[in-house]
């Protein structure tokens, strides 16, 4: 008996699975070479208010310029307003 050969949706599921693969592996690599901004934050006093709406605006930056995804953006600009004095 002949071997059966595989089917052509077997073979498109495939090629979805290499293409996503693709896509994640330079997602990672995008993230990699513009640095991760949560460790490029520096250490803010309390006081320094004007330094946090710095990184804030330059985080605004990133996002815009594609450098960072949604949810970084998201959880980062949160950790920096939450350091924001409340009068």
């Amino acid at each position: 008996m002949a071997t059966q050969r595989t089917s052509f949706n077997k073979l498109q599921r495939d090629r979805d699975k290499q293409e996503k693969a693709a896509a994640k592996r330079d997602r990672r690599q995008n993230r990699a070479s513009a640095g991760d901004p949560e460790r490029s934050l520096k250490p803010v006093s309390a006081g320094d208010e004007q330094a946090l709406l710095d990184e804030v605006e330059k985080l605004h930056r990133q996002f815009d310029a594609g450098a960072i995804d949604f949810e970084t953006f998201e959880n980062t600009k949160a950790q920096l307003l939450s350091q924001l004095p409340v009068d």
